[in-house]
């Protein structure tokens, strides 16, 4: 079923959406050609944010979690996705190692067990390797809706990482290593591990990855002949600071006021007669934590000097540093008068599914990734299914989904830009 969307659509993005449709065997070839230049993140997922006026990114995560989220009907493009994947890196590969994040939270693990089933479908022998101290033998997790997970003892040798009487081709991760690489994943110089060490949050950078997506969105934008702006949210960095001792905060207000001129002068020109804002979060690190959202430089003050508030941080209590301000992009979307933002699935090169971030409390203005929220599929059995010729922009919904599935690959490549870029391995002569 589709959801029920209650979508305000204004000017520019109608515009985009007919400019994208109409030239969607550019739009198809110019990614054909991307991808033959640059190599896709094994798995993703972007959250992406329409204004009706504006569609980005906000997020792109490469090692998703909420996999389980995704219908039965979507298995069958994820499975076919998983197979080119692993065809790509490991052709004759029989054995997949699943590595988690160390939790037995039974909802996080019902997404592993969506990823162990895919690939399982894809032809594989899957299996669960905990590098968590606390599992010292097979420990089996009963799941939400009956179903179980059997988390093992990872075993590494000098070379290789498997389970007793278990040799993997390949590794896949779904752990974003935002407290740094754990020795014992270092060093596999004869296994794939997928994404690699690189891709984690102890290296990546929310702000490089968005710089690889300005590049990107010039680049599409010239080739559609649209404003990249459309599609890209603006960003600054500031780095250095210090919530508790309130060190770098005048470096925080110039950048958040700076940015929020910006956007003014980019409304101006489009008439858009909403209040800008900006989001304030950390630079690396993930799961919706220690995000503010700013209308003015005076709300800054005002958060900042609470009495006794505590310091911003990350997944493991680590405390920010450094921040990415950016572009707030109001959400349009709305489910059952809740708010909702989509996010879209890719494994490979292709997207597989997605699904409506959904949360009652929380205005359009503000982050929903957070406690409260609710998942709505997206309706991506429809979407794969290319728009029809004739069909008016806005009228369907399989439209709207070609377009999120667009986004969503230009963040992608974006993020090929930004692994190779932070590549180990790669010399980089300037």
């Amino acid at each position: 079923m589709v959801p029920h969307l209650i979508t305000a659509l204004t000017g520019p993005i109608n515009e985009l959406e007919q400019r994208i449709l109409e030239s969607m065997p550019a739009v198809e070839r110019w990614f054909r050609l991307e991808w033959m230049e640059h190599t896709p993140p094994f798995y993703s997922s972007v959250d992406i944010r329409n204004a009706g006026f504006k569609l980005a990114p906000v997020d792109t995560n490469l090692y998703p979690g909420g996999w389980n989220n995704l219908t039965p009907e979507m298995l069958p493009l994820a499975v076919q996705a998983a197979m080119a994947a692993i065809e790509k890196i490991c052709p004759e590969a029989k054995n997949l190692l699943v590595v988690p994040e160390n939790t037995k939270n039974s909802f996080y693990l019902s997404n592993i067990a969506q990823l162990q089933r895919i690939f399982r479908m894809a032809g594989l022998n899957v299996r669960v390797g905990s590098i968590d101290a606390d599992i010292q033998k097979a420990t089996t997790v009963e799941l939400p809706g009956g179903d179980t997970i059997t988390l093992e003892p990872v075993v590494r040798s000098k070379r290789r990482l498997g389970l007793k009487n278990f040799d993997p081709c390949t590794i896949l991760l779904n752990n974003d290593l935002t407290a740094g690489p754990p020795g014992i994943l270092e060093d596999l110089h004869e296994q794939y591990l997928l994404p690699p060490l690189h891709a984690g949050w102890s290296v990546r950078r929310k702000s490089r990855h968005f710089q690889s997506y300005e590049e990107v969105a010039k680049r599409f934008g010239k080739m559609l002949g649209i404003d990249p702006w459309l599609v890209n949210p603006m960003f600054n960095r500031c780095g250095e600071l210090d919530f508790a001792k309130e060190e770098g905060m005048e470096c925080l207000r110039t950048n958040v006021d700076a940015l929020l001129g910006k956007i003014r002068k980019k409304y101006k020109e489009y008439g858009i007669n909403e209040k800008p804002f900006v989001i304030v979060k950390a630079d690396n690190g993930s799961h919706g934590m220690g995000i503010m959202t700013v209308r003015d430089v005076k709300d800054l003050d005002a958060i900042l000097s609470r009495p006794k508030a505590k310091p911003p941080v990350v997944k493991g209590n680590k405390a920010i540093t450094d921040v990415i301000i950016q572009e707030g992009v109001l959400t349009a979307e709305r489910i059952n008068d809740a708010v909702a933002e989509p996010v879209v699935y890719m494994m490979d090169r292709y997207v597989v599914g997605g699904f409506y971030r959904v949360h009652a409390e929380r205005g359009v203005d503000e982050n929903l990734n957070a406690p409260g929220a609710s998942f709505v599929p997206l309706a991506f059995a429809e979407s794969t299914r290319l728009p029809q010729p004739g069909q008016k922009p806005g009228a369907s919904a399989p439209n709207r989904f070609y377009m999120y599935g667009v986004i969503g690959r230009l963040a992608m490549l974006a993020a090929s830009y930004e692994l190779e870029a932070t590549d180990p391995e790669q010399e980089v002569y300037e």
